[in-house]
């Protein structure tokens, strides 16, 4: 019998044979192919975590902390983020109104999957981290809008309202943003918040970077959202304590928003890993010197990086605000991708393309200054010659 012509392969959902190959990741295995290469492109913290965060972490695979916790997080951790939140914002939280994840990149992805429905529209403002496919993947239809390096990447909420619809199930926010480190007014935040709670829309807020503020004020959901019923704010110790390995996030909501996670959570992840709880709880706890270094640090570097963009020839800055990101515009029309790729063969520069952040932001690169002081020098002496010499 010839079983050659019976045998298939698996038929993939459709939702994810429309998801992309990440462009950062085609960046990357470029320049892991090269042996000269800056990069301008790591999308994480550079600096070493605090030492008692670490030794936390030690301690609880010595106590023989390798069990299971319990399905939505240690009850202390929960508690402290519930805290830390509370006094930061001057809401009031408790530990039902947190469960704990993998990361953020869970957090969003569990706020996403359940919160769209399929056929109804999710606002997206572009550029926007590459999460937003997960929208498409769950059925649901993007509604872009389009904000761009000549004003900031600031968003007009009133073209935010202007797309809600009956059709609109959740919108997307993202501040301190990636790719572009904007943060938003706190007005912004709160007309938008409004007007979808007015309308029963899903407000989904990615404050990941949301301790690295470099320019005050800066603006949470939770203290602009009118109430936490349609709202989930997603974060984690990734950048904020240089832990991005140890993937450690958390979802804040309405108390029976929280439990409803909980219940799609389980089917994830069962927990989240014991002994980094441990350590992220002491991160809390601890003191907060290490996040203010930081702060200062990439203040610094985001200064001298906005000098640097405005010597470059076809490129159009500004001054971002959070994270450690900015995201300049290259003529219009340009292929983004093209140069990027271009300048990482030619001169050993890794960027990363600004139409990995949506349909509209294709002629920008997204520059990281998550990286030392001679490395950004290093990288502009290559860069600033080289695009002088191109022709837009």
């Amino acid at each position: 019998m010839n079983t050659k012509s019976t045998i298939r392969g698996i038929e993939w959902n459709p939702g994810l044979a429309a998801l992309p190959f990440s462009p950062i990741r085609t960046m990357f295995n470029e320049a892991a192919k090269m042996s000269d290469v800056v990069h301008l492109s790591i999308g994480q913290p550079d600096l070493p975590p605090p030492p008692y965060v670490i030794e936390a972490f030690h301690q609880a695979l010595r106590d023989g902390r390798t069990r299971y916790e319990l399905d939505a997080g240690m009850p202390a951790l929960r508690q402290a983020i519930a805290d830390f939140y509370s006094r930061r914002h001057s809401v009031s939280l408790d530990a039902d109104n947190v469960l704990i994840t993998t990361g953020c990149c869970q957090a969003m992805f569990m706020a996403l999957s359940a919160a769209v429905q399929p056929g109804r529209e999710v606002i997206v403002i572009e550029p926007a981290f590459v999460l937003f496919h997960i929208v498409e993947m769950a059925g649901g239809v993007l509604r872009r809008i389009v904000t761009t390096a000549d004003n900031g990447y600031q968003v007009d909420p009133q073209e935010v309202i202007d797309a809600m619809n009956d059709r609109t199930c959740a919108l997307l926010l993202n501040s301190p943003g990636n790719p572009t480190g904007t943060i938003y007014p706190r007005e912004t935040i709160e007309t938008i918040c409004r007007a979808a709670a007015e309308r029963g829309i899903a407000v989904i807020s990615d404050e990941v970077y949301d301790r690295l503020i470099l320019d005050e004020p800066f603006a949470s959901a939770l203290e602009c959202a009118p109430h936490l019923d349609n709202l989930i704010v997603a974060s984690s110790v990734s950048k904020t304590y240089s832990l991005a390995g140890l993937r450690l996030g958390w979802a804040i909501s309405s108390k029976a928003n929280i439990v409803d996670l909980q219940r799609f959570h389980m089917f994830i992840s069962t927990c989240e890993n014991t002994p980094t709880q441990s350590a992220v709880l002491a991160a809390f706890q601890g003191e907060q010197t290490f996040v203010e270094q930081m702060v200062v640090e990439y203040r610094r570097r985001r200064d001298r990086v906005v000098e640097l963009v405005a010597a470059t020839p076809h490129l159009t800055g500004y001054k971002p605000s959070g994270a450690f990101f900015v995201m300049p515009s290259l003529p219009v029309g340009v292929d983004g991708f093209d140069v990027a790729m271009r300048m990482l063969k030619e001169v050993g520069v890794c960027t990363v393309p600004g139409g990995t952040f949506g349909n509209a932001c294709g002629n920008a690169l997204r520059l990281s200054y998550s990286t030392s002081m001679e490395n950004i020098e290093a990288a502009f002496e290559r860069m600033i010659p080289w695009l002088g010499q191109q022709s837009f």
